[in-house]
């Protein structure tokens, strides 16, 4: 017993500790004497002297000839402890005290107090009770990445097995608690009534499921008996006889539970369910899709992709197959809607060359007003769906050239009507100095002269939503190219005016032109053909300008707040003339009596046609800007704040030399106050000419015929602002745009109330750093809130009608009662018709594990309501409960 003792005695206290010199253990010699020796011939020496004259000597044999008994140890095993160590070599164990660590390879166990029993191999943890009786210190089980924080643990460094008492750790997002573990390897844990929950407070959570029996395997699942949720230590009948809880960190595959639920015009549905791959570290795909019993469904299929320093987008297909009422009932309808939506960026850092960028929002003209998903609710004021998808090159050899691709759409929702380019290709030379060598100025009239080639081709298309990708769209497909090479050169004339002459040449190839018949008095018209083939024509013009900028400044005394006041104007002067290209004209008999009209066969193409008179107009143009100079409030400042009057104010008009006729001046201008918080913007069309009483213009000034110098034929003023207490680093992100929608909130919020839960772990940690710094500053209470307002006013006076044609006011506001309770609303007011506008309420509640929501449009044709109620956690968002009131199709 000694000799083993001895054993375990070294690899605990001598190899790691080294008490070699401070504990003596009594060995039993196994030598025989020899009998003539009466006595011990070896005189007891000085243990150091000793210690030292063996460290000296060499050691004999090169390698341990002893094998390593069965279940040695493979590491040393290290201790320590605050207060003491206890030895006690009766029992074959140490006592460790206060704030105590034992390490053994990639094991590691801290606690307040610990027993080493070293003659089996064990180690046992446990808590420490202070003067007051409270349990502190407790066990913290460290085993690689895994942390397991037990009440008491009973731990075999041999077989590396353990019996562990009310333990918690944490995988990923949720928490973990069993009242009894036991380890059976580094990979496989058995629990006996643990808890699962993703709540902060294990101690008393607002909700967790509780399973009676359960197979943990670390970072990976959970295999699980009978499992049942809690809330607030209330069971539920929410209960399950077998569970597998997926425990990997990040995203994962995996099933998306449906919602269920009622409409009274479709029956039962199941929504949102179905299945979400990872495809791989930098895609994913996300299919769902919904069910009626009446027929009607739904599918969608939505992804995500990121490549870093490369490119990042999102994609989103909806499909919906809508039938209303049942078959064979006089209401018994249907439909189907869809909705593409695609954005896409490229990192500019990855290739500078080249870029490729895709905004793509294409769909049913009908989508956001027939879609019965609650994210499309505010979007139905939107009456415009675009889209662009463009890829450009530059080659940076000089004279460098850009090439670039662009497919683009155009939908109006009301009229139904599509605009679309597919494909759009440019391309452009750089512009070229012939008379300047490389890094020399360009200064004077010959050095300045430059030159350009442009190319363009398009392919385009109008059509509506019911022929959109159809044969008859194909067939009607306008396109063609067109080519320009623009001249131009500058000089200063008297040292402040600047003298611009430019030129250029543009041919415009068709590959479709008509030809008119004459007049058929059979069908009564002229009958037009349209011809397949190439065809081309060349025009060109010429022009010259002339500006200037005139710098006016006014001080005040130097005791005065505004220092001085700085007026720039820009006026400018430009002539432009266009021969007549008549020879591109032919005539043909319009009409039943003979009479001739001129055509062009190029009529109808994407460029225009050529003029058939010559033109020659001159242009004029003012703009403005009006700036401040104000001495500022600190007095260490020494320079004046510039403080902008008026951002611009531009006045513009032509004269036609031919006709000898004014164009409408068009006003324009804009302004801010504090501190560009309220922009103000407007603009008007000012007609020097009077109309008769069928409204139609006269070749006559209004002041001629007993008005005024000018006629106001329309005006625009638009302005917003924002109220806000909040941190401009903390505004709340109210950007409706990912789904189609405004960037602000004005029309409603569009963002899904059943995937609030989804947050970014940033905000988390965000929204925790202010419930944080709210209790540290208790009575310093704040009620963050914010106010945006939006008015515009439109008015029409074309034909002497004076009337308003749009007049209204829209505003959103938004309320955090508590850290935990938030408000909003958006609406408006219509002054023409009289009338609120679309009306949205929100009240948003965090309940800690929980999140709960409610949207209600109280008034409209879109009158419906939206409550949601779950978990936050990503990891548990299928427990859930939604109810919807949808709007009512019958008031539409």
């Amino acid at each position: 017993m000694a000799t083993s003792f001895f054993w375990y005695a070294e690899l605990f206290a001598i190899r790691k500790m080294d008490y070699r010199g401070f504990y003596t253990f009594s060995v039993l010699d196994t030598l025989k004497r020899s009998r003539s020796s009466a006595k011990d011939t070896i005189k007891k020496t000085n243990t150091k002297s000793e210690i030292d004259s063996l460290s000296q000597e060499k050691d004999s044999l090169k390698k341990d000839s002893l094998q390593k008994p069965k279940g040695a140890l493979e590491d040393i095993v290290k201790y320590k402890a605050k207060d003491s160590i206890v030895f006690n070599k009766v029992k074959s164990e140490i006592i460790l005290y206060n704030e105590t660590q034992v390490q053994y390879t990639d094991i590691d166990i801290s606690a307040g107090i610990e027993l080493i029993k070293f003659d089996i191999g064990e180690v046992y943890a446990g808590r420490l009770k202070d003067s007051v009786g409270e349990y502190t210190q407790h066990p913290v089980f460290k085993q690689g990445d895994d942390v397991i924080e037990p009440d008491s643990i009973r731990f075999n460094y041999k077989t590396q097995r353990a019996i562990i008492r009310n333990a918690y750790t944490k995988q990923d997002e949720n928490n973990i608690k069993g009242e009894i573990i036991k380890k059976e390897n580094d990979s496989t844990y058995f629990m006996k009534n643990a808890i699962i929950t993703t709540a902060e407070d294990l101690d008393d959570p607002d909700y967790y499921i509780k399973v009676r029996k359960a197979k943990f395997v670390p970072q990976k699942k959970i295999i699980a008996g009978l499992s049942n949720m809690y809330i607030v230590d209330v069971p539920t009948p929410i209960a399950i006889p077998f569970a597998y809880y997926p425990m990997v960190s990040g995203r994962a595959s995996g099933l998306i539970f449906p919602t269920f639920g009622e409409v009274n015009n479709r029956g039962y549905f199941i929504q949102n369910g179905g299945y979400y791959f990872v495809i791989s570290d930098h895609l994913d795909l996300a299919l769902t899709g919904d069910y009626f019993t009446n027929g009607s469904y739904g599918f969608r299929a939505q992804s995500a992709y990121n490549k870093r320093y490369k490119f990042s987008g999102n994609f989103s297909l909806n499909y919906e197959n809508q039938i209303y009422s049942i078959k064979g009932l006089p209401d018994y309808s249907g439909t189907t809607l869809y909705n593409i939506q695609w954005t896409h960026s490229k990192d500019a850092k990855s290739n500078p060359n080249s870029s490729f960028s895709a905004s793509v929002n294409l769909g049913s003209s009908r989508y956001y007003q027939n879609s019965y998903n609650q994210i499309n609710s505010p979007n139905v004021l939107n009456n415009t769906l675009s889209s662009s998808i463009s890829y450009s090159k530059t080659f940076p050899v000089y004279p460098s050239v850009n090439l670039s691709v662009t497919a683009s759409h155009s939908q109006n929702t009301n009229t139904q009507s599509i605009e679309m380019t597919l494909p759009a290709l440019r391309a452009n030379l750089e512009r070229i100095y012939p008379f300047v060598k490389q890094g020399q100025s360009k200064k004077g009239f010959i050095k300045s002269l430059n030159f350009q080639y442009s190319m363009q081709a398009d392919n385009r298309f109008s059509t509506t939503d019911s022929l959109f990708f159809s044969k008859k769209m194909f067939n009607d497909a306008k396109n063609g190219v067109r080519h320009s090479i623009p001249v131009s050169t500058t000089a200063k004339l008297f040292k402040y005016i600047t003298l611009g002459l430019n030129s250029s040449l543009n041919e415009t190839w068709q590959f479709k032109t008509i030809r008119k018949n004459d007049f058929n008095s059979n069908v009564g018209k002229s009958k037009i053909d349209t011809l397949n083939g190439f065809d081309r024509f060349l025009t060109y013009n010429l022009g010259a300008s002339l500006g200037t900028t005139v710098y006016g400044t006014f001080r005040f005394k130097k005791d005065s707040k505004i220092q001085a006041i700085r007026h720039v104007m820009r006026p400018s002067v430009s002539y432009g003339y266009t021969p007549a290209f008549d020879q591109y004209y032919e005539d043909y008999i319009s009409d039943a009596f003979g009479n001739k009209s001129q055509y062009t066969r190029f009529e109808g193409g994407i460029y225009g046609t050529p003029g058939l008179n010559e033109s020659q107009s001159i242009s004029f143009s003012l703009s403005n800007t009006l700036e401040a100079k104000v001495k500022q409030k600190d007095s260490t400042q020494t320079e004046p704040k510039k403080i902008m009057l008026l951002n611009s104010l531009n006045f513009s008009s032509s004269y036609n030399v031919i006709t000898k006729q004014f164009s409408p001046i068009s006003v324009t201008g804009g302004t801010s106050f504090f501190e560009g918080k309220l922009p103000i913007n407007f603009g008007m069309t000012l007609n020097p000419y009077a109309i008769d009483e069928n409204g139609r213009q006269m070749e006559k000034f209004n002041i001629n015929n007993g008005g005024s110098l000018f006629r106001l034929t329309n005006a625009n003023l638009s302005t917003s602002y924002t109220f806000s207490n909040r941190d401009k680093s903390k505004t709340k992100n109210n950007d409706n745009t990912a789904s189609g929608g405004r960037a602000d909130d004005l029309f409603g919020s569009s963002k899904p109330i059943n995937d609030m839960q989804n947050e970014d772990e940033d905000e988390e940690a965000e929204e925790k750093q202010e419930r944080d710094e709210k209790k540290s500053s208790f009575y310093n209470a704040s009620i963050p809130w914010d106010v945006n307002l939006a008015y515009s006013l439109t008015y029409s006076n074309m034909a002497r009608e004076g009337r308003i044609s749009n007049n209204s006011i829209m505003f959103s506001s938004n309320v955090e009662l508590s850290p935990k309770w938030q408000v909003g609303i958006s609406s408006g007011y219509d002054f023409i018709n009289k009338g609120i506008t679309y009306t949205q309420l929100r009240f948003e509640r965090d309940l800690n594990s929980f999140r709960m929501s409610f949207h209600f449009t109280p008034i409209g044709y879109r009158n419906s309501w939206y409550f949601f109620i779950g978990i936050k956690s990503s990891m548990l968002s299928d427990l859930k409960w939604d109810k919807s009131k949808e709007p009512d199709r019958r008031l539409r």
